[in-house]
């Protein structure tokens, strides 16, 4: 292993041979093999993963989230023992749900009290122990395990990357203890790996014929999805199947770009009014395809759920209807639906009846010459459509409305996992930028999102990396969500009447804008709707010039 000196050292190298790119890493006591490590090979040209310094455990995680999710390669990260464990978990769920590829590692208290180099040094090694540090972990991850020989650091390591990498992908967490990654290494040179992922599932031929022959039957179908489109074939794909049925497509709280808005059948991001008429449903990689208690498919319409994990195995709970499930992932299912279709093409009155369906769902109220009296987060997603360059990569974490927005490139569009954990979206964007480092990145976050994503400590990072993205704040100064639900709920009650709602405000608001050039960045806000076009270009500048730029904008909504 070019003549690694311990454990950690030839971990290191292992990962870039493995084709890891980055090790995203929270340090502690547990690091010094690590720290070691890097540094040798700085100094020597040995190739390992490229270190960035997360100053907190959730930006490390959702950096590797967001790198992944751009280039389809799980990254590591590495935290401290069971403590940076404990701050990572809430990014971890998010990776989770939504099925993202990720090694996360974290040291382990040592296990000696002396004698062997890496025995315990410190007063928290014994404070820090616990009796299954994984077990913060287990619901979240495919795949734990400890390291406990040396010998063991090439076919578990292996083990990690190919169960990250197999349908349905996501995260495995490996602990390290600190005595054993300041050991000799067991094998002197890396092998070549021998343990190829699961790639894709490929579907059922008799659950395609089922399903192919409700569909070809249907005279109302309608197809529903949120994350087929990880997989950046299924678009056209999903265009080719929406046209030989004509079924519109709705993207139902989308977390992946899974048909072009351009497309004749796009049915916007809302399943009302489809749902109610459609006579055959195909919900494809979608765990929650519409809310039952508000919306609900026309009685005695078939539904097929299809996709990697199609009754969605881990979720405790889940109702929805399945007459036909199909496992298999989205581009191979597709392909095979296509294919069991044939040529024939549905009546052109239908065809047109869908297109026009779905077209009059389209509508955009905005110019960029003819402000709005109110600064509404539709506004803003209009304006920022229309500015950013046209390749540019777009991480959504809630506040976008999609449909006044032109979005058209497989890969380009990010959303927030249905964990629903915050904080993910600025440190997502930061992971894209290093996956994509000649696309522009734009961040939309709400201001509750963006506190959660301990600001300081990302802003910092991008200072630190030279990642030059835009994030723009939609900033309403309350949790939204929390205000809707209660809102939705008790329409009538003292709350929604109250003059300040309780637990959702987020006033006296912090200034975003002074915090993100106190840490170096382009920081301007605006409340004007008249100001914000030159706004957004001033940032955009500012980004294009090689400096990352935070616009917090006061709004409605």
């Amino acid at each position: 292993m070019q003549d690694a000196e311990t454990v950690g050292e030839a971990w290191l190298q292992l990962l870039a041979d493995r084709g890891v790119d980055f090790l995203f890493a929270n340090s502690g006591t547990d690091f010094p093999s690590i720290v070691e490590g890097l540094a040798r090979a700085e100094q020597l040209g040995t190739r390992v993963p490229r270190a960035v310094i997360a100053p907190h455990e959730n930006a490390a995680v959702s950096m590797a989230h967001g790198h992944a999710m751009v280039s389809g390669r799980a990254q590591a990260v590495m935290v401290h023992v069971n403590v940076g464990t404990a701050n990572a978990v809430s990014g971890l769920l998010n990776a989770d749900r939504d099925y993202v590829p990720m090694l996360l590692a974290a040291g382990r208290t040592p296990v000696l009290e002396g004698g062997a180099p890496g025995a315990r040094s410190l007063n928290i090694h014994w404070a820090q122990e616990m009796f299954d540090q994984a077990g913060m972990v287990r619901e979240a991850v495919k795949w734990d395990y400890e390291l406990r020989d040396p010998r063991q650091l090439i076919p578990a390591t292996d083990r990690a990357l190919a169960l990250a990498h197999s349908a349905p992908r996501g995260p495995v967490y490996l602990s390290l203890p600190r005595e054993l990654l300041a050991m000799p290494p067991a094998e002197p040179d890396i092998p070549p790996a021998r343990l190829a992922p699961v790639e894709a599932l490929g579907p059922d031929p008799r659950a395609v014929a089922a399903a192919a022959a409700a569909l070809s039957r249907a005279e109302r179908p309608l197809i529903v999805t949120a994350r087929a489109g990880a997989d950046r074939r299924v678009p056209a794909l999903l265009s080719q199947l929406a046209a030989r049925l004509a079924a519109p497509v709705v993207e139902y709280r989308p977390r992946h770009l899974n048909l072009s808005t351009d497309d004749p059948l796009h049915g916007g991001f809302e399943v009302s009014p489809h749902l109610a008429t459609a006579d055959v449903v195909l919900v494809l990689d979608c765990d929650v395809p519409w809310i039952p208690d508000t919306e609900r498919p026309a009685p005695g319409a078939t539904i097929i759920q299809a996709g990697e994990d199609p009754l969605q195995a881990r979720y405790v709970s889940r109702g929805f209807p399945a007459d036909i499930t199909l496992r298999a992932s989205a581009a191979p299912l597709l392909q095979a639906l296509l294919a069991e279709l044939g040529n024939a093409a549905p009546p052109p009155s239908r065809r047109t009846a869908a297109e026009a369906a779905c077209q009059a769902r389209r509508t955009t109220p905005f110019t960029l010459d003819a402000p709005p009296a109110r600064m509404s987060m539709g506004w803003v997603s209009f304006c920022l459509d229309q500015l950013r360059a046209p390749d540019s990569l777009l991480v959504n974490e809630y506040p976008l409305h999609r449909g006044v927005m032109r979005t058209t490139e497989p890969g380009s569009f990010f959303g927030s996992s249905p964990m629903g954990s915050l904080g993910w979206g600025l440190p997502a964007a930061l992971g894209a930028k290093l996956a994509a480092p000649n696309r522009e990145v734009i961040a939309a976050l709400g201001d509750g999102c963006l506190i959660f994503a301990n600001p300081v400590a990302c802003h910092q990072i991008a200072a630190a990396e030279n990642l030059a993205i835009l994030v723009v704040v939609f900033n309403n100064r309350r949790w939204g969500a929390v205000d809707r639900a209660t809102r939705a709920l008790y329409p009538d009650g003292f709350a929604a009447r109250a003059n300040r709602m309780p637990l959702t405000s987020l006033e006296p608001a912090p200034d975003h804008a002074r915090i993100a050039e106190a840490c170096g960045l382009y920081g301007r806000g605006v409340a004007d709707p008249a100001a914000l076009p030159a706004a957004l270009r001033g940032a955009l500048a500012a980004v294009r010039a090689g400096r990352s730029a935070l616009l917090d904008v006061l709004c409605d909504g």
